[in-house]
């Protein structure tokens, strides 16, 4: 399986950051980005769980470069005739593509996706809660229950001051 993240000409390093801790929870291979005003934000990393450190970002000149036959590519975007996540198959291999939060996407990269997807809420979200709701989407969906649903996954994975149980 391989996951990887497009942001075009992400706003601020705060929601980089937030999205490399998602990519780091949800098992995203990969993180590319597109302008100049992360590279120039950069030295402020806002990454709390330092998945930069395991997880390949790369800056690319533009998204259209991560099309290729491999893997899927799936434009996350309010645009018209766009479908609705929630009713969406993740597919094995895939890019998704996010805009800026002051922008969209291009209309050359919702003209070459093969999904045009929009999250169904009132007003728009923010780059990083739009990446942390599709990933927990594409795992809700993909995997099977007993891989996620099970003690040994929280206590590999939980702060490491929480102890906390259910007691019977």
């Amino acid at each position: 399986m391989s996951v990887s993240l497009g942001l075009m000409n992400p706003k601020n390093v705060s929601n980089v950051g937030a999205v490399m801790r998602a990519a780091g929870c949800f098992c995203v291979d990969s993180v590319f980005y597109t302008g100049a005003r992360y590279d120039r934000a950069r030295g402020f990393a806002t990454d709390t769980k330092n998945a930069a450190s395991t997880i390949s970002l790369q800056h690319v000149d533009t998204l259209s470069q991560l099309v290729n036959t491999s893997c899927r590519i799936v434009c996350i975007e309010f645009v018209e005739g766009a479908s609705s996540l929630i009713s969406y198959e993740h597919h094995e291999h895939s890019v998704y593509l996010f805009g800026p939060e002051d922008g969209s996407l291009s209309q050359e990269l919702i003209d070459i996706a093969d999904d045009v997807l929009y999250v169904p809420t009132v007003g728009c979200m923010n780059l990083a809660a739009s990446v942390n709701v599709v990933l927990y989407d594409r795992l809700a969906k993909s995997w099977d229950n007993t891989q996620i649903a099970d003690d040994v996954l929280i206590k590999d994975n939980r702060d490491c001051r929480n102890r906390l149980k259910i007691q019977p």
